[in-house]
This record gives C-alpha cells, structure tokens and sequence, in this order.
C-alpha cells in the first residue's frame, strides 16, 4: 500500500476550512491512517499531513507556496475532507410511541443444551413459555401497524433465552396465525429464527419450508463445539447440529453461523474456520468472544490480543475460501447512531408478555430488567402501554450521546456497541468503555487499510451519492434493513 507524503513546506490556499471529522491513527513510527468516516474517505499519509490537517482545522495554515502542497489540498477536496460544505452525520431519532412492524417472539426460557457460557443461564431456573394469546396478541399489533404504515410485509423472529424450538406447537401455530393474519390484510410475512441447531428431521423440513433465514450456533471445530455445548445429559451436540447445517445446505436453505470462542479455544479458531469452509456453506459467519455473563460471568476473557490475532488469521482462512467473517461492532460497512434495536425501539415480547428492547433481556428477572422492559399489554385495549421515561433512556444510548465515544474513529460504525454488556461492566456509571472497544477499533482499521488496497493503494473514497450502507440482521442487531444516511 502506498503512502502519501507530505512536505515540510507551508500550505497557502484561499482559506481552506476542513469540512469532514478527520481522525489520525497510528500505524508505525511516522506513517498514519487519516480516516473521515462520515465522507468514507481514507488514506495513509506521514506526521507532516496530520499537523497541515491540524493547522486546517485551527484556521493557522499558512497560504500555499509549492505545487506539492496544491496538490495536497487538491487531493483533500477530492476526498471531500477540505471545503465540501456541511458534512452528514449518520444519524435517525426516534421520538413517541413505537409503531413496530417487526417482532421478536421469546418463545421459551427452556433449552435442550446447557451450554458452558451461556448468557442466559437457560436451564437454571424454572422455565417459562409463551402462551398462543400472548404470541397472537404481538402478531395482530405489529400487523395492524404495517397496514396502517402502508407496507407490505411485517416480519416475526423467533428468539429467547432458550432454544425457541423447544416450545415448538405455539412456534408453528404463530407463524401459520401470523400468515392468516397477512393475507386477510394483504401483507406478506418474512419470518427468521436463532437455533442451536439441535433438530429432528421433521423440524429441519419445516424451517426450510417456512422460514426466510435462520441464524445458527457452531462453534466450528467439533472439539471445540462439544467442549462448550453439552446436551442436558452432558454429551456434545456437534453431531446432530452438522446434521441440520447438511440438511439446510442440501436444500440451499440460507442460513448464518454463531461462533462463541473461549480463551482456552483462541488458538484453534482459525482451524474451525477452515473446517467450517470445508464442510458447510453459510451465508454468513460471526465470531464473538465469550462473554461474562450469564453462566460464564466467572469464566476467564477471550476478549484479548490473542482473540485479535485468531480472529485476523482464521480471516485470511475465510477469505482465501470465498467467504467471510464478522465480529459484531466492527462494520466500516455500515455507518449508524445505533448498535442494534435498543436504541432503535426493538419489540420484543417476553413469555409473559411484556416488551423488551434487547435480545438478551428475555424476562422480567433477567439482570437490567429495569432497563430494557418498556412496555406491558395494555388492559383497555388489544394494544401496550409505553413507559415513554425508559424508552426515552434507552433511544439516548446512540452513540452521539456517549462522551467517551466522541473521539473514537469507530464510534459510527459500532453505533455505541452492546448497552447490554457495557451495564455489565460499567455499572449505572457513565459508560467508560470495555474490552469489546479495543477489538472494534482493531478490527475496524483493517477493514479500513483493506478498503484502500482494494482501491489501488493510495486512497479510499466513496463518491457523493452512494449508497452509504446498509445494516444486515444479526443476533446482535434489532432491524434487518435500515438506510443509514441521515
């Protein structure tokens, strides 16, 4: 990758004004990574171009006096750093009452794993699981919404903090209640689950049959899977879960893959990749260290030096097969206020009933229930009662209004990162950064460098005008579609 470099000669221009956020990121002993997201512009270039950008940016550059320097600026207008007018920041507010369009179902707290880190500790405690009123009541509300909103699909995924499979007669029944409510309205219905992936054949025919996408937990090397995922009976599921990863690639069913990597298994993650390439065809791969929480809050952290350097090789292994990998906040793809769908409005039904704004807060006794829980079914009515105060406090954690964020190069891609794990670690305290953060900003600037030897080594630059982005579904995020330009 080539360089650009500056020379030691003053700039001289007509009042130049930097018009973009600019962020210098150190590579080595003089060479920087200068970055605008928000024009997604990049290149590297040495200490002389940071202080003429510093100079810039004060109003204290001198006039320019040497063609290098016209040309330097020249070069900055044309990344639409320097004198592009008013710069777009990527940001969407949401104000009042939600009007959901999409649900997600917490079927059940059961699960028919007992998985060494899972965060909801499912299995633990008594089960719950949601009643078909209770699934009905959530259909009709966002249908009825999507009619209103004059759409023409509304969608359903299937979720928990256990295996949604578990509860599998309100499962089919719902999505088959939820396809009658569409047609009487004239809409069509997408619908998505997350699995463990420990089917029979019956229940692997009618995901393929019925559903759009499903996302599904493999930790990769059948060691490392039956090492951390145990059926009740403590035996591993690796067999039966590649069993339904071949079922659903013999029916070119579309499907991603979870991996969850301890810090005993960082070594081998590039060897579940290639195994992962080999055998199966995923559309997509995410690799999350395991976090702690749930039953591996006292676990030992993956989210390390050494999960960076994994992550980058079993990458490279990824990529030289013709796919790729993603960890979670780590998006140049995508710019965005938001993480996921808690600051977004998420609506997400409890097995009791009650809404929830993220994923990983699936019942009224989860940790941070406070927090996430923003509504109940309403008594008078066949729609909720908003706690407009907590909503409001949940929409306030984009990115924009979190003042350690401010300065970070990654902030509008990660979106603020995971509310939920950042109360783990950071209390009620004002959010004060995690682990997570250091794996985001290193992950971020690789995709950033390859993005500039992609478009020939010198410098990166989406034109005016194209498309800024999009969010792609994960198990992290609340919406599956989202125009990122504010």
């Amino acid at each position: 990758m080539a360089d650009l470099e500056g020379s030691d000669e003053s700039l001289k221009t007509q009042s130049p004004k930097i018009s973009a956020e600019v962020f210098a990121i150190p590579l080595d002993a003089d060479r920087f990574l200068i970055y605008a997201p928000g024009r997604r512009a990049a290149f590297v270039g040495n200490s002389a171009i940071v202080n003429r950008l510093a100079d810039l940016n004060e109003g204290t550059a001198n006039l320019i006096s040497t063609a290098s320097d016209e040309q330097l600026l020249e070069f900055l207008r044309r990344l639409e750093i320097v004198d592009a007018g008013p710069e777009p920041f990527p940001i969407t507010s949401f104000q009042g009452e939600p009007e959901p369009v999409s649900l997600t179902l917490f079927l059940t707290t059961a699960c028919n794993l007992r998985c060494t880190y899972c965060y909801a500790s499912a299995g633990d405690t008594p089960a719950s699981f949601m009643s078909p009123e209770i699934a009905k009541r959530g259909i009709d509300y966002v249908a009825l919404n999507a009619r209103r909103q004059g759409l023409t699909q509304f969608d359903i995924t299937y979720h928990g903090g256990g295996e949604p499979t578990v509860h599998w007669k309100v499962m089919v029944d719902s999505l088959d209640y939820a396809r009658g409510r569409g047609r009487a309205l004239g809409l069509d219905v997408r619908a998505y689950t997350a699995t463990n992936g420990v089917l029979s054949n019956s229940q692997v025919d009618w995901v393929i049959g019925n559903l759009s996408g499903a996302s599904l937990s493999y930790d990769g090397l059948p060691s490392a899977h039956d090492q951390n995922r145990l059926t009740v009976l403590g035996q591993g599921s690796s067999e039966r879960v590649v069993h339904t990863i071949r079922r659903f690639d013999d029916a070119g069913f579309p499907y991603g893959l979870r991996l969850t990597v301890t810090a005993d298994q960082i070594a081998s993650l590039p060897l579940s990749i290639e195994y992962i390439c080999s055998n199966f065809k995923p559309r997509r791969i995410q690799v999350e260290p395991a976090y702690q929480l749930g039953r591996w809050a006292a676990g030992p952290s993956a989210e390390s030096e050494s999960f960076i350097a994994a992550f980058r090789a079993a990458r490279a292994v990824a990529v030289g097969n013709g796919l790729d990998i993603f960890f979670s906040a780590a998006r140049v793809g995508h710019l965005s206020n938001h993480f996921c769908g808690v600051t977004q409005d998420t609506f997400a039904l409890s097995p009791d009933g009650n809404v929830s704004a993220c994923y990983e807060v699936f019942s009224e006794g989860s940790p941070w229930a406070d927090k996430f829980f923003y509504a109940t079914p309403d008594p008078n009515s066949a729609g909720y009662r908003f706690d407009l105060d907590r909503l409001h406090r949940l929409r306030q954690q984009a990115v924009q209004f979190r003042g350690f964020c401010s300065g970070c190069y990654a902030k509008w891609h990660c979106g603020g990162d995971c509310y939920h794990k950042s109360l783990a670690v950071n209390g009620d305290a004002e959010f004060a950064g995690m682990d997570r953060c250091h794996i985001t900003r290193e992950l971020t600037k690789d995709q950033i460098l390859e993005r500039i030897s992609a478009a020939g080594g010198i410098f990166w630059h989406e034109p005016p005008g194209s498309a800024r982005g999009v969010m792609e579904q994960s198990v992290e995020g609340g919406t599956r579609e989202e125009s990122l330009t504010a």
